[in-house]
């Protein structure tokens, strides 16, 4: 078992807190079909990055602006097989109000969208692919996401599926959980632990705790 300490949990949302693998696949292929691009080429690299970053890279001739405009429109229209990630309720929930927010890279749209279809609550503070210049892997939207909770990176952990996100969250100075739905446990050896599911997660509130820390046993 391993234990983390901390004031805060920044939670990515597609792969962590829903499952919406498929939709994003389904789309990202469409669109690739339609503009004459790699769909391999775009999975590989779809996931856990910002959409108009994906787009600038593999189809620069493009309006990237008003590709992810359309792209992420039929993302938030399409609900197949979109469902909530067994845990993630009773998860949030068990976190101290005001000590948890989402960071994602799907724009603020989506992110709303997807949170609500699943059930889930959309908190106060969620930072989207609209609230930064720089997207995963860079620090930025996880330092923004930290800087919002008015907590120090360092006492802040992250729940990731992506590389991209875990790469982010150590670029900030924080320690990441690695939860393997997207990708193989093998592809997420640098997180710091790594877990199948959200209920493998449990969080200790000690109210006597210095600095109002937590416990979060994986």
């Amino acid at each position: 078992m391993s234990i983390f300490h901390c004031a805060a949990i920044l939670f990515d949302l597609d792969g962590v807190l829903v499952d919406s693998t498929g939709s994003v696949d389904r789309q990202w292929r469409a669109w690739a079909r339609q503009k004459g691009v790699d769909e391999e080429m775009v999975i590989a690299i779809a996931h856990g990055v910002r959409t108009i970053e994906v787009i600038k890279r593999v189809a620069p001739h493009l309006d990237a602006e008003a590709e992810v405009e359309e792209l992420e429109s039929r993302e938030a229209d399409d609900h197949e097989g979109v469902s909530v990630m067994p845990g993630s309720a009773e998860l949030l929930q068990s976190i101290p109000e005001g000590r948890w927010c989402v960071v994602t890279s799907g724009t603020r749209h989506l992110a709303a969208s997807r949170l609500r279809f699943a059930g889930l609550p959309v908190p106060k503070i969620l930072v989207t692919a609209d609230d930064v210049a720089n997207g995963k892997p860079h620090p930025e939207p996880y330092l923004r996401g930290a800087k919002l909770l008015g907590m120090n990176p360092e006492e802040c952990l992250v729940i990731e599926d992506a590389p991209a996100g875990i790469e982010s969250a150590h670029a900030g100075g924080m320690k990441v959980v690695g939860m393997a739905s997207t990708f193989q446990p093998a592809q997420l050896t640098a997180a710091d632990a790594v877990v199948r599911k959200l209920a493998e997660i449990r969080v200790v509130v000690d109210p006597i705790a210095v600095g109002n820390l937590f416990e979060l046993k994986v």
